[in-house]
This record gives structure tokens, sequence and C-alpha cells, in this order.
């Protein structure tokens, strides 16, 4: 099928283009870099590592952090997860990393973003407080191109790394199999401690290695 793909007994309709395909080296290993537009223009890419199963490939399906990712910012663990993804998908010889892009700030954008980091340093709020202090979702991510990235790359099924059960059951929703929740779990600095503890307390992130990090860190 072109228009749709069906999963289980539900059809799911693409809503991604493939545009183009490289060889893409990188620190970590070379990759194949497959660029994407989806239905609002946003361009999006995945690299690909080694021959990869349909079923129960590695993935990690990561939402773009610039401060993170790009700056090496310590508030957030974003850039940490992405290369621990990157080496864990090369130590494994396969798997796939979807980088959502429109992902910023868990979906608010990239401004938005820094007046909520902004509201947690000189106000004192936590992280959800700050995005509903500006009338914004807590998060508003969609994975709707990132499972139809998954299908036209044949992926049926993975193993998710992520700690987030938010993206487990939307994936899950359009259509991608989870066949294991595998942790991404970095450690915490005293930067993001409590941005981190937040996410864990309000918003259900499975983070267990924080307990031992606040025991410490009194």
């Amino acid at each position: 099928m072109t228009a749709s793909e069906v999963i289980g007994d539900l059809p799911h309709r693409a809503v991604v283009e493939r545009v183009v395909e490289t060889r893409l080296p990188t620190r970590h290993g070379t990759f194949r870099a497959v660029g994407y537009l989806d239905r609002t223009g946003t361009e999006q890419v995945a690299l690909v590592y080694g021959e990869v199963s349909p079923l129960g490939a590695l993935t990690r399906v990561h939402s773009e952090c610039l401060t993170g990712d790009v700056f090496g910012s310590t508030h957030c663990e974003c850039g940490d997860q992405l290369a621990a993804a990157l080496d864990r998908i090369v130590e494994e010889g396969s798997g796939v990393l979807v980088y959502v892009q429109g992902h910023e700030g868990r979906g608010i954008g990239l401004l938005a973003k820094l007046e909520a980091m902004r509201l947690q340093q000189d106000e004192g709020l936590d992280t959800v407080d700050a995005n509903v202090a500006q009338g914004l979702p807590v998060d508003a991510r969609d994975y709707h191109a990132a499972a139809s990235i998954l299908q036209d790359l044949g992926v049926r099924s993975v193993r998710l790394l992520s700690n987030n059960p938010q993206k487990v059951e939307q994936l899950t929703r359009y259509g991608i199999r989870i066949s294991e929740r595998v942790p991404l779990l970095v450690p915490p600095n005293p930067e993001s401690l409590r941005y981190l503890r937040t996410k864990a307390d309000r918003m259900a992130h499975l983070l267990p290695h924080l307990d031992q990090a606040f025991s410490a860190a009194k």
C-alpha cells in the first residue's frame, strides 16, 4: 500500500513523504540518513544503522532539543540521551533513531521553552508550571509522523529506548507495537536534578535512578 499501512487490525494513513537518503558518518558510527517531509511541511530525519529487523528493532524516537542536543545544556538530559541512544544502537549492530523536529520544548517551541527556563530559574516554577504559566500545554508533542517514518522503514515493532510512558502509548496508538521499553537513564547533574524530579513526579517518567542521586545530594 502507498496511501496507508495496515498494522494489526487498524489502518494508519502515512503522514510523511520520503525525500532523500544518504550515508552519514558520525562520531558514533556510520548511519543511513533518511529525510522526510511531514504533512505540516516540517523536515524530519531518521538515522538507520545496519540491517534493521521489522520486529523488535532497537529504536529511539528523540524530540529535538536545540539547547541540549546542540549547545550541551546541562538543564536537561536530552543531549546525553541522544548520544547514549546512538551508541546503544551501534553496539546493538542495528537500529533506528527518529529525530523529531517540531518537538522543541515538548512541542511549545524554542522561544516559549526559553521563557519556561527563565520562569524556572527566576521565579522558582517547575517545568510543568512554567508551561502552564504561559497558557501552554505541559506536553504538546504528537508522534504520528515518527510512527509513519518507522512504518515507511518497514519497522513494525520496536524495543523503544525511552523513559516516557506517554511516548509508548502514542506510538502504540499510531500502529507501532512496543515489544519492550528499554530504559535510557543518564546520570543527573546539579542543574538537571530538579527538572528530572518534576518529570518523574508530575509527568510519570520512569526515572528510578533519581532517588539515589537525591540522597547523594543531601
